[in-house]
């Protein structure tokens, strides 16, 4: 059986871990408060229920390259929202949620042994796993263009705002990245779940945006996700955009394996897109939840970095995270360490404000 593993060369599923200091916060008198994984809690606005429900009989089967009416309303939610003034619908490309292109984009792209898949230095682990599924090397980075091999780099991950830290890049830090792919020949995919996420300081901007690509998406792919701005989480939609022709070679390559998303989950996306009303009033839900839990934390004598957007918080008591997770679970708080995210995270904890407004009040007392 090792022969056809692919699971041997991968590390320990992170979050399994985590599970000994989540059942000591479970067993707090008033529960746990679960600050770790940052899943949505709130409900699916009604609008994207109804369009589940009224695409709910769809007995053939859908295009991998989604309805013509989701491609537009995905490059017209780029093009009013994100200042994508080329967002193109020929050009957009629907997703089973966006973990699933992050995880098999360097094998879809046929990455060998002997590539670099360059991704940020702290980071969403899943950038790791796609390239040791592929076979290719990981290659993380604080700067990408000081610090690659653009002889072997095929593929650069990009994560504005990003996770776990919540830094924004600016257009003209993104600008000097893009310029050196180019150079290259280096394909760039931004990850841009969190990007109606920001906070303070600089404001998110697309990789796609003229500011940072002129008037091209060559040698550019953006990932948007459903599941932060709209509860989508569930529902599992996202879709890609940019360079015609990597979006013309992944969808040839998807359609011959079967990666489809859903009729009624792009029905379900459309109306999701057209929609902005729902993502203002989740984005104040969050903004409350922040505040509470910054304060409270700060005032518990944690030191917060970064986390100008995003959903989380990235804070330090200056020890080591399984020291900082041990303590808050015995107070019935579950925090995520920032080891996950690479070694430089050692003394971070990543604090999601996903919770429910009464378990963050509950945090808030227990903290204080």
């Amino acid at each position: 059986m090792s022969t056809l593993s692919i699971s041997a060369r991968l590390p320990v599923f992170p979050w399994d871990r985590l599970e000994p200091y989540k059942a000591t916060a479970a067993a707090h008198p008033d529960g746990v408060v679960d600050l770790s994984v940052g899943t949505p809690v709130d409900p699916v606005p009604e609008v994207i229920r109804q369009a589940l429900t009224a695409a709910a009989d769809s007995p053939g089967y859908p295009l991998t390259y989604g309805t013509a009416a989701l491609r537009e309303a995905a490059a017209h939610y780029l093009r009013t929202w994100h200042g994508v003034s080329g967002a193109d619908p020929a050009h957009i490309l629907p997703l089973i949620g966006s973990k699933e292109l992050v995880g098999w984009l360097p094998t879809l792209l046929d990455l060998r042994e002997g590539d670099q898949v360059g991704y940020p230095a702290l980071a969403y682990p899943t950038y790791e796993i796609g390239a040791l599924i592929a076979r290719a090397e990981a290659a993380g980075y604080d700067d990408p263009v000081a610090e690659l091999d653009p002889a072997r780099t095929r593929l650069l991950w990009l994560n504005s705002p990003s996770n776990p830290t919540g830094r924004v890049l600016s257009a003209a830090e993104l600008r000097r990245i893009v310029t050196w792919a180019r150079e290259h020949g280096i394909l760039v995919v931004s990850d841009e779940c969190y990007i109606e996420l920001g906070w303070e300081g600089t404001e998110p901007v697309s990789v796609l945006h003229p500011d940072v690509c002129g008037d091209t998406h060559d040698g550019l792919l953006a990932v948007h996700s459903l599941s932060k701005r709209s509860n989508f989480a569930g529902y599992r939609g996202a879709f890609l955009a940019g360079d015609p022709a990597a979006v013309a070679e992944l969808l040839a390559v998807r359609k011959h394996a079967g990666m489809i998303v859903p009729q009624p989950v792009q029905a379900a996306m459309v109306a999701a897109l057209g929609d902005r009303e729902h993502a203002v009033d989740q984005k104040a839900r969050y903004a409350r939840r922040r505040a509470a839990l910054r304060t409270a934390f700060e005032a518990a004598g944690f030191r917060v970095e970064h986390s100008e957007a995003s959903l989380y918080l990235w804070a330090t008591r200056d020890e080591d995270c399984w020291q900082t997770v041990g303590d808050l679970s015995k107070q019935g708080i579950l925090v995520a360490p920032g080891e996950f995210y690479g070694p430089t995270g050692q003394n971070f904890v990543r604090i999601a404000f996903t919770a429910t407004d009464e378990r963050v009040a509950a945090a808030v007392e227990r903290l204080g």
